[in-house]
């Protein structure tokens, strides 16, 4: 089929490799955390993370690349999280309790990569004629 675009696993994705390297960051970002935010935002920072590349390695994994769009929508609104959770983190622990910057560029290119795939897996739109 010409404009397919084939995987062959989600560790092919470019956008899974800098989600998991955005894991890591936001690991080692957390644990300079207070340690009373361990069951709060150090967790759900994590989770959020953690989501990512899991969501779309789960969305590869569907038959249909209906589910797949799906998939990449989920982990889109899950970086969305993770983006305003950062910024709360940043405004309660200051900019020198860890590298806000790394974590937040890596989060920014994988939004940008999770967009660019997204809107190429979506199907053709049909041109509506002009009445």
């Amino acid at each position: 089929m010409a404009g397919t675009t084939t995987f062959h696993s989600f560790r092919d994705l470019l956008v899974w490799q800098r989600a998991m390297q955005m894991v890591e960051t936001i690991y080692k970002l957390t644990k300079q955390f207070p340690k009373e935010e361990l069951y709060g935002l150090t967790s759900q920072m994590r989770r959020n993370a953690v989501s990512i590349p899991c969501t779309i390695a789960q969305g590869k994994g569907m038959r249909t690349r209906k589910e797949f769009l799906s998939s990449l929508r989920k982990a889109q609104s899950t970086s969305a999280e993770l983006d305003t959770q950062i910024e709360i983190a940043k405004g309660l622990h200051g900019e020198e309790v860890g590298d806000f910057k790394k974590a937040q560029g890596l989060l920014t290119e994988v939004e940008k990569m999770l967009h660019v795939l997204a809107r190429k897996m979506q199907p053709a739109r049909k041109t509506e004629s002009a009445s």
